[in-house]
């Protein structure tokens, strides 16, 4: 359970970190009502006046984060801070409004911000879940730290391929591919093989291809193309239908 007694405490924390917007938090005795008033930490002015809680939508929370989150530093001490500040009120870890304010992020291409956000998350033990550190990993490769996101996928989603979903496996071999690790994009789909996963992609099979080529494996990548080749003879009519068009024909 996280204890609302810390924002007092966090909100201190934020004066050192420059220009941005506080929230403190008054805590009626006995009542489930709280009472939350923004501040300029310049001015000390209030700003606006509401009530947290049932009064307070799961938006307005998730836009107030991705506000606070902008306005900071990219430092992991301010991110940190501030996500601890949000969460102090919450008697449950709000892993969905996190999760949106991760998306909103992502929108805005914000990968630094959204490493430290994960990595803050993962910490207290909430969102490991592979969809998390898929998007651990994609930011990663964003933020131009391969290396790192090849660590995490050895750590914890390379660890049994019998339940990775495919599209992270394209993933982790496009950032393979992007960061010319030739060697790892290939060991990753040899393993595939030995586990009898299937690439459902030619996209994956020709960056596969193209790695052989580059490390002089020809035959390698002749035996693959080979193996695969009703990915690349598949014509649009042949594929299965996309839910919209399932939709457009029932119209």
């Amino acid at each position: 359970m996280w204890r609302p007694v810390l924002m007092a405490k966090l909100v201190r924390q934020f004066s050192l970190l420059g220009p941005i917007q506080a929230q403190t938090v008054a805590y009626i005795h006995n009542q489930t009502t709280v009472t939350t008033t923004a501040l300029n930490l310049h001015t000390v002015k209030p700003i606006t006046q509401c009530q947290i809680g049932e009064n307070v939508s799961r938006n307005e929370k998730v836009n107030f984060l991705v506000k606070i989150l902008n306005d900071l530093d990219d430092s992991k001490e301010s991110v940190y801070n501030a996500l601890d500040a949000w969460v102090a009120w919450e008697q449950d870890f709000p892993i969905g409004p996190l999760k949106e304010a991760l998306t909103g992020l992502e929108k805005e291409h914000q990968w630094h911000r959204i490493i430290h956000v994960i990595k803050w998350m993962l910490s207290k033990g909430q969102g490991t879940t592979m969809g998390t550190y898929g998007q651990l990993v994609r930011a990663l490769d964003n933020d131009h730290r391969a290396e790192e996101a090849h660590d995490v996928w050895v750590k914890k989603l390379g660890v049994d391929l019998h339940s990775v979903p495919w599209q992270l496996c394209h993933q982790m071999i496009g950032v393979y591919y992007r960061n010319n690790m030739m060697e790892q994009a290939v060991r990753l789909f040899k393993r595939l093989e030995a586990f009898d996963r299937k690439p459902r992609d030619k996209k994956v099979v020709k960056k596969v291809c193209d790695a052989y080529e580059i490390l002089g494996l020809i035959e390698e990548k002749e035996r693959v193309l080979e193996k695969y080749k009703s990915l690349f003879n598949e014509t649009p009519s042949s594929k299965k239908p996309s839910r919209t068009s399932k939709k457009k024909s029932k119209g």
